[in-house]
């Protein structure tokens, strides 16, 4: 076997069902909009990660290796953009009371991985530590995008599931906006982390 699929797809399930900040994205849509507004949402951030997977795939990390400032730049805007996102949230409330407020969509949720610096450690490890030397590109990177797809599928709309769960419990109550800040600061918390404690 030229991809070690078993270890993969446990380490997957490991990245994909821990929090980060696509799933505090994720948690913090479900509560605010409910499951079935989310599902777009859901989507898009499910299918985002394969426009990391496939350029690293076929070569992007040879571009890493002779530019590595333009990915260090490249961090730091990523974790800018999470942050600027859980500044919405905090924001947010889970009333129905703005009539004017929707969901976001598939398209925002399309560009929440390429933007999340734990999805590129995540796919970059999955690369370095599961693929044997000599492997074709074509293979190791789709065997790699079929598990990610996969925990994601699996995943994510259980922790949109738990932020409709949480808010049917707090909204209207005087604990939501404490419930909204604490999903901001876990967002933002989760980016600083990864930025600089080196975490997946």
């Amino acid at each position: 076997m030229t991809v070690a699929v078993l270890p993969l797809a446990i380490f997957a399930a490991s990245q994909v069902g821990t929090p980060g900040p696509a799933n505090m994205a994720l948690l913090a849509t479900g509560a605010r909009f409910g499951f079935r507004a989310a599902l777009p949402f859901v989507a898009g951030v499910a299918l985002g990660k394969q426009l990391i997977i496939w350029p690293i795939g076929f070569g992007l990390m040879q571009l890493a290796e002779s530019a590595p400032g333009l990915f260090t730049a490249l961090k730091y805007a990523s974790a800018a953009y999470i942050i600027w996102l859980a500044w919405k949230v905090a924001n947010l409330r889970l009333g129905v009371s703005d009539a004017g407020a929707r969901a976001p969509g598939f398209a925002a949720g399309l560009i929440v991985h390429p933007l999340n610096p734990k999805a590129w450690a995540m796919i970059v490890g999955s690369f370095t530590a599961f693929v044997a030397d000599g492997t074709s590109a074509l293979v190791a990177t789709a065997t790699i995008a079929a598990v990610l797809l996969a925990c994601q599928l699996l995943m994510h709309p259980l922790w949109t599931l738990g932020g409709e769960a949480i808010a049917k419990s707090v909204a209207g109550t005087k604990l939501e906006p404490y419930l909204m800040y604490t999903l901001a600061g876990l967002t933002v918390a989760s980016v600083l982390f990864v930025l600089f404690a080196g975490g997946a």
